[in-house]
């Protein structure tokens, strides 16, 4: 059961709505034109459309017959704040942001899923086509969560999935359990003493202590999360001062933790806060330490996780599918969603030649030639989930 003929027939039709959706690219909860866009073409395609869940997100519903089983279906719609640096003529068309990490290729191929079954119909009980805001930093899926998103629509299951350049078009990899890290971000707020920066001695240089935790704060992987065990700290941003002559009285420094398990990022944020406020009163200073974890780590259930990789391997064969794909030090907010409803997560290959350009840079473009494969999965999944019983 390989990619579904109809699909392949309106192959040109996603590609033209992922290019049209990739020229107009939208941040968080700010995607009016693309919401606006996914619900006319679902109500087009006979859907019953409900707008404005999360702020911006969109859910479409299909019934079929009066089973009242039902799944869910999720892609996410907005893009980053990268320059673009592509030259093709579906670039975009507005400066200072960019679909770098293919979330209008997601939203074609649910676009696509929900215009075969409201065609077939071949299915028995609800399907929720769940595009949600504000992927990228903002907690989308935890906003559609507390406006009661499966109060509103109820899911036994749901189910989404991203590309993944590098690897080949027509290949899809997941796993079970933690699949990508839990992430969470930190401020450091850093304050000494100004002086001239001809004259360092009179002063407390919260740039030379801001280096310094910088240094310390790699001790945590190395040296305190258990070599088993898998995280990444990275500092992001240093800043401080305006003047070339003037030592300033503060600094911020900023960055990410990336972590599987709870209990490995409370240890990460402990020893930041040890490590930073320790170092920075070694120099005289002070160092006051924020940090939230804004996504939990993404855990795929178990049976879901087989489930998905069965259908996979109904459209591009058991050989094309890895069932144990490596564990992603990214994050991804549809942990929310996971965390409510059982469900899994899968990666689509986006290609190794065009379009394995790596995801969150500016000259990526997500791969037209995955469309149908996406789009095929997602309606198997369906079908499968809410096939009609017999006898």
């Amino acid at each position: 059961m390989p990619v579904i003929d109809r699909i392949a027939q309106f192959h040109d039709e996603l590609t033209a709505w992922r290019r049209d959706i990739h020229a107009h690219p939208e941040l968080g909860f700010d995607e009016h034109r693309t919401a606006e866009a996914v619900a006319d073409k679902l109500q087009a395609f006979g859907l019953e459309v409900h707008r404005g869940i999360g702020k911006t997100g969109v859910v479409g519903r299909l019934r079929a017959g009066n089973s009242p089983r039902s799944v869910g279906l999720r892609a996410d719609m907005d893009a980053l704040p990268i320059q673009e640096t592509n030259a093709f003529a579906h670039r975009s068309r507005h400066d200072g942001r960019m679909h770098a990490c293919g979330h209008d290729g997601h939203t074609a191929m649910l676009l696509g899923a929900a215009k075969y079954l409201a065609e077939t119909r071949n299915f028995d009980g609800t399907v929720h086509f769940i595009f949600q805001p504000a992927e990228e930093g903002l907690g989308g899926a935890d906003a559609m969560v507390k406006d009661g998103l499966f109060e509103r629509f109820p899911c036994e299951t749901v189910f989404g999935m991203h590309n993944r350049p590098g690897l080949e078009v027509g290949r899809f990899a997941i796993r079970s359990g933690p699949a990508m890290a839990g992430g969470a971000f930190f401020d450091i707020e850093i304050v000494g003493r100004g002086a001239h920066g001809a004259r360092p001695e009179s002063g407390v240089d919260p740039v030379v202590v801001a280096s310094h935790i910088t240094t310390a704060l790699q001790s945590i992987v190395s040296r305190n999360v258990r070599p088993v065990e898998t995280a990444v700290l990275s500092v992001t941003q240093i800043h401080a001062g305006h003047a070339y002559n003037v030592i300033p009285e503060r600094a911020v420094m900023r960055g990410t933790v990336r972590c599987f398990s709870k209990e490995t990022m409370r240890l990460v944020e402990e020893r930041t806060r040890q490590i930073a406020s320790g170092v920075a009163a070694g120099f005289g200073a002070t160092a006051e330490l924020d940090f939230r974890m804004p996504f939990p780590p993404l855990v795929n259930d178990e049976t879901e996780a087989g489930f998905i990789a069965d259908i996979a391997a109904e459209v591009v064969g058991e050989e094309n599918v890895n069932r144990r794909g490596g564990q992603v030090m990214a994050s991804e907010d549809f942990s929310f969603m996971l965390n409510c409803v059982p469900g899994a997560y899968i990666q689509i290959g986006n290609g190794v030649g065009e379009g394995g350009c790596e995801v969150h840079n500016p000259g990526y473009d997500f791969n037209d030639a995955a469309l149908p494969f996406g789009a095929s999965l997602f309606v198997r999944i369906a079908e499968r989930k809410l096939a009609r019983m017999t006898g």
